[in-house]
């Protein structure tokens, strides 16, 4: 808009002024005639995230039926909403789930991520875990990958659990159904 200028802070929180910022304007900007939210969308963009960047190699592979689709997940071992997503995500056929352990939510996250990520089977003592409650059992390795991917999420301003990164770049906080995820894997 002429005369219009985007102001954007460390938190991506945006503003928009004046040419001599005589102004500062805080809220969204709407286009009325096409009925679009401008400032939500761009916050949308400025949070996507470059999937083919993700630190692969501190999260652990789930593949289900050809793997064909994939995403990404953050996830705490004691969030109530990643218990109910996963639960979802065992409908979802063809996927390929790159799991981001991302202990937030205290130390019994931290004991319970490391027993994950240390066990013989990632995938199946996650899956234990989150959807039959056997508590991993207690095991020790390198677990430095858990401070990576926290120190990593907060940079990438995940500030919740689950998070869902997608192949073009966007981000969908929160627990979502199956046919919510399947719409955003079906996108090209």
């Amino acid at each position: 808009m002429t005369g219009l200028y985007e102001v954007r802070t460390e938190g991506n929180e945006i503003f928009y002024t004046d040419t001599e910022a005589n102004h500062l304007i805080q809220g969204d900007l709407i286009d009325t005639r096409q009925k679009r939210n401008l400032t939500e969308e761009r916050l949308e963009k400025l949070s996507m995230i470059d999937f083919s960047k993700l630190p692969t190699k501190d999260a652990f592979t789930i593949v289900q039926g050809n793997g064909l689709r994939k995403m990404a997940v953050f996830v705490d071992p004691n969030c109530g909403y990643c218990k109910r997503f996963e639960r979802d995500l065992q409908k979802v056929e063809n996927v390929t789930i790159h799991v981001f352990l991302y202990p937030v939510l205290g130390q019994d996250s931290v004991e319970k991520s490391k027993n994950i990520w240390c066990a013989k089977d990632r995938g199946k003592t996650w899956q234990d875990w989150m959807l039959r409650e056997q508590t991993p059992p207690a095991v020790q390795c390198d677990t430095s990958a858990l401070k990576r991917n926290v120190e990593w999420g907060q940079k990438a301003k995940i500030s919740g659990t689950p998070t869902t990164l997608f192949v073009d770049g966007t981000r969908l906080p929160g627990a979502v159904d199956t046919a919510q995820l399947e719409k955003w894997l079906a996108k090209p």
